[in-house]
């Protein structure tokens, strides 16, 4: 609907000019030569009426089409951006180019909604030109031609700063990255307490307002050029206008021409001279918009490299021979240095195995192997005696529980903070408060105004925030509800004070029944109550056994647990 409205609006200035040439041409003669009004006259002021009005009718209607149409295109691309960047690989949001790029699509994706209008009016102006054009061409096809060589100028100048502006943009966008984290940082409720009482504010703001400047001295420079050959180039163009338009006037003057041919002409050279303009204008436009698009094109073709294969396994359950790691070695991606080098241990099913080690040893790396967020560099993580990467993975997730210990706070409902650990669970109300009762959340949900209606967070209105402790129960509370077979928890007591720390682990077994469980801890009052501790040194497992054993035995661990225990004597 929209193009047919732009393709009637283009043609009507060519149907008032020559309504208006006739009218003109009936009027000077009834004056000069007191010759009859024709008798369709009238009709001919009505039809240009008429046509005024739909000109302005079709162009709120072409208006109301690209609102609709831009709002739709926002909206496809933003959700299809979060929709890619969730299957993307871990390793791609450890890479500071990738973010770079992601920023340039989300930032282009939304931004280059004025793609669609400009291709639309494109077709309205080469329509439009075309029209008035032909009006000209029957008059002198040398006149038509020397309105477009005089505006080919500017179009290629156009396009040669569209190039330019693209190259700035590009190379500005990690300083543009900083910028926002620094604006962040600077207005967040999470740094607001060291900001103030560190003195940090005239630092951040003056570490942000050098780069404002650079980049803005950047694009003034850009623009100042833009300026100076632009004003000369469009001088070019109105040459050409002016040119044609007194060219036109000595042909009436010479009596040539009616004062309605001239009426018609110099509307129709003005019409024409800025249409070839604006179709020119336009296209660089699009091409220019189209430049930033392809920001959007590259972030859409990164694909993830982990994921599953043709006609890939169904995950086991139960699992029967547990988990094997088979010679595994790992470095993150752009290093040689192995955090993992040749692992290989068994975990049997039910098994509750602590891992320990100093930071750096690689063990949240052995958690995101075993979840599959990673493949191992050398080597195979076994599943019941098949490699992870013969599964499918959204079914193997669905046998993972795990809490990170950077653990995301979602500013949701205590209900939907718990329900995000199995989101086909998340309207349940059962499941939810039985996994709450499990881990002692049920106690810190009951506090709350709402319950477990209650918004958490401070973000939006109405939320509460919780302790660090109240947190972590609710974030355990979502791991227990996930019902998997292999239960991970990385540091889960860590925000926890020592009251609270024993009421957990005291339901430790129970929690953990039938399940394989992976616990990783620096506090030795829980890994002793493992079935069996894996000590990592260096990237490989140094010592492994039980607790009174491997502090009978006097090693590594036994060493770690008289430092610890000291600082309690």
């Amino acid at each position: 609907m929209s193009a047919v409205a732009r393709v009637i609006i283009s043609i009507i200035p060519v149907a008032l000019l020559k309504v208006t040439q006739i009218i003109i041409d009936a009027i000077n003669s009834h004056l000069a030569y007191h010759a009859v009004l024709p008798h369709y006259f009238w009709a001919l002021v009505a039809i240009e009426f008429v046509l005024a009005s739909a000109v302005a009718m079709l162009g709120r209607i072409t208006t109301y089409f690209d609102t609709v149409l831009a709002d739709k295109f926002t909206r496809h691309i933003s959700t299809s951006i979060m929709e890619h960047a969730s299957k993307l690989d871990l390793t791609r949001y450890e890479d500071p180019l990738f973010y770079d790029k992601m920023e340039r699509a989300r930032v282009q994706g939304t931004d280059r909604v004025m793609l669609i209008q400009m291709t639309g009016r494109l077709i309205q102006d080469v329509i439009g030109a075309l029209s008035l054009a032909l009006g000209i061409v029957f008059f002198s096809p040398w006149l038509l031609f020397f309105l477009i060589v005089c505006v080919v100028p500017a179009f290629l100048g156009e396009t040669h700063f569209a190039f330019l502006g693209y190259s700035l943009n590009f190379e500005q966008t990690p300083a543009r990255r900083q910028m926002d984290y620094l604006r962040i940082l600077g207005g967040s409720r999470e740094s607001a307490k060291e900001l103030k009482l560190f003195g940090l504010g005239p630092f951040l703001v003056g570490r942000y307002k050098c780069l404002s400047d650079e980049l803005h001295e950047q694009n003034v420079r850009l623009a100042r050029r833009k300026l100076i050959f632009g004003a000369f180039l469009t001088v070019l163009g109105t040459v050409g206008y002016y040119g044609g338009y007194a060219y036109v006037i000595y042909e009436t003057v010479m009596g040539r021409l009616s004062i309605g041919q001239l009426t018609f002409l110099a509307g129709a050279i003005a019409g024409a001279s800025a249409g070839i303009q604006a179709v020119f204008t336009t296209f660089s436009g699009i091409a220019d918009q189209a430049l930033f698009m392809t920001d959007l094109v590259d972030f859409f073709a990164v694909q993830p490299t982990i994921q599953s294969k043709p006609g890939a396994l169904v995950a086991p359950r139960p699992i029967r021979q547990g988990v094997e790691f088979r010679n595994v070695s790992f470095a993150y991606p752009g290093s040689r240095r192995q955090v993992l080098s040749g692992i290989n241990v068994r975990i049997e099913p039910h098994e509750r195995i602590a891992l320990v080690g100093e930071n750096g040893q690689g063990k949240t790396t052995i958690v995101k192997l075993l979840t599959r967020l990673y493949d191992p560099t050398e080597g195979q993580i076994l599943l019941d005696g098949v490699d992870l990467r013969d599964y499918n993975l959204d079914d193997l997730w669905k046998e993972i529980g795990v809490i990170f210990q950077d653990f995301v706070h979602y500013e949701m409902t205590a209900s939907e903070n718990i329900g995000v650990g199995r989101i086909e669970e998340a309207n349940n109300p059962f499941r939810i408060r039985a996994a709450a009762m499990k881990t002692f959340a049920e106690k810190v949900i009951q506090k709350l105004p709402k319950g477990y209606d209650q918004l958490l967070g401070k973000r939006f209105e109405g939320g509460v925030d919780l302790s660090g402790g109240e947190w972590q129960k609710i974030a355990l509370a979502r791991a227990y509800l996930r019902d998997a077979q292999l239960l991970i928890l990385d540091e889960p007591t860590a925000a926890l004070d020592a009251r609270a720390e024993n009421d957990v682990f005291q339901r430790f077994a129970e929690l953990t029944q039938g399940k394989m469980s992976l616990l990783i801890s620096h506090r030795f009052s829980t890994v002793r109550m493992a079935d069996r501790i894996l000590v990592l040194q260096k990237g490989g497992i140094a010592e492994q056994g039980q607790h009174d054993q491997l502090v009978k035995d006097g090693g590594i661990y036994a060493e770690m647990f008289e430092l610890q225990a000291a600082n309690y004597r």
